[in-house]
């Protein structure tokens, strides 16, 4: 066993896939998704309409999963440049799981026989602490609004594989996010230094109704 100085904090969180976990949200976005709130829930119709929506947002995601992945990787190499290693490894992580949620959310838009476009992302590096607060941004954004509403269409849709990919996403842009403000708050007092120097995450095989892949969370 390898011995850490520092705590090893879980960036990916694995979650049980169970019967409860088909979720959709309140009209509030700012509210979190809980399972409570859609136990009993049931889809009365599903049209066209919103089939095709459903299969908008996961595109959407699909793009918006791989650019974040490339621009993570790249945000890595501009943290180890100015010296912040720990920092430099916290986006490598995340770009790791970005990845992993952008390949989830394809398995999802194949099934429903559709392709997926050939991603060219689009971003901008810069400091390390502007980078911070553009990640911070983009995974409050995903986290309050954009998942909340993604996951409230496949549930009216009545696509629950599309919602356990997009549930996944959602629940760790929250991690991602706060650990983004506790790297911006340490790089600001000068104490980057305090952070976790590993990460790690859990991979679940996932065998419902698709050919087995790995969920890693």
């Amino acid at each position: 066993m390898i011995k850490m100085k520092k705590s090893v904090i879980v960036l990916i969180l694995g979650v049980m896939a169970s019967a409860g976990l088909f979720q959709s949200c309140n009209d509030k976005s700012n509210e979190k998704i809980t399972i409570e709130e859609t136990k009993d829930l049931a889809v009365v119709e599903v049209d066209l309409d919103v089939t095709a929506l459903n299969m908008q947002n996961m595109q959407a995601a699909f793009k918006g999963e791989t650019t974040a992945s490339a621009k993570y990787e790249a945000f890595s190499k501009k943290a180890d440049e100015e010296g912040n290693s720990e920092i430099a490894l916290l986006f490598k992580a995340a770009a790791v799981a970005e990845n992993i949620h952008a390949n989830n959310h394809k398995i999802i838009i194949e099934r429903a026989g559709q392709e997926t476009p050939e991603i060219i992302p689009e971003f901008t590096v810069k400091t390390t602490k502007e980078n911070l607060e553009n990640a911070i941004e983009g995974e409050s954004y995903e986290f309050f609004t954009m998942y909340p509403e993604f996951i409230k269409n496949a549930n009216k849709a009545g696509n629950s594989m599309a919602q356990i990919s997009l549930t996944y996403a959602y629940k760790v842009e929250e991690k991602h996010r706060d650990f983004y403000i506790k790297a911006l708050e340490a790089l600001e007092n000068n104490n980057v230094k305090s952070l976790p120097s590993v990460y790690w995450s859990q991979k679940i095989v996932k065998t419902m109704h698709f050919s087995a892949s790995r969920f890693s969370f």
